[in-house]
């Protein structure tokens, strides 16, 4: 027999996406408003229910950039434990090319600019990045750590396959 827990005791993390996209020596970067101040972070955001991750991703682009990507890999999965909330998160971080920007299309509203870094700049904002995961993304990129997006799986509810 199975014993089942009451959903409130389910350990549940974060599941956020991010891109990695890469311009030359530049990354796309944004600066976003986080508990009244300005923090930075590669395109990300949390997966929504009923969403494939890399869904998720392609829509977190676009809403904090305006900027239109293609996934090309995924670089890897990342666990944390948030300093700014205490949750734990689990992220997927992808590669991404840059295909077409929107530059009138509204940010999201905690947004506050989306822009071209260099892995140095990055570096240089110390604790003003959101999460130690923007530079691990970014360096596991940069040491060539590439999967295949047919290693992600998505089984809309109701497919019987």
């Amino acid at each position: 027999m199975v014993d089942s827990v009451p959903t409130a005791e389910i350990w549940r993390p974060h599941v956020t996406v991010a891109c990695v996209v890469a311009d030359g020596d530049r990354y796309l970067m944004v600066e976003e408003e986080v508990n009244g101040r300005l923090a930075y972070n590669q395109p990300a955001g949390h997966l929504d229910d009923g969403e494939s991750l890399v869904a998720a991703a392609l829509r977190e682009t676009l809403e904090e950039t305006g900027w239109t990507v293609e996934l090309q890999h995924l670089i890897g999965v990342h666990q944390w434990r948030s300093t700014e909330h205490g949750d734990a998160v689990v992220r997927f971080s992808f590669a991404a090319r840059a295909v077409s920007h929107d530059p009138d299309r509204p940010l999201d509203t905690d947004i506050r600019r989306a822009l071209w870094l260099t892995r140095a700049e990055i570096a240089a904002l110390g604790d003003r990045l959101r999460s130690p995961m923007v530079l691990l993304s970014i360096d596991a990129w940069l040491a060539g750590q590439r999967l295949p997006l047919d290693m992600l799986s998505y089984l809309p509810e109701g497919d019987p396959t």
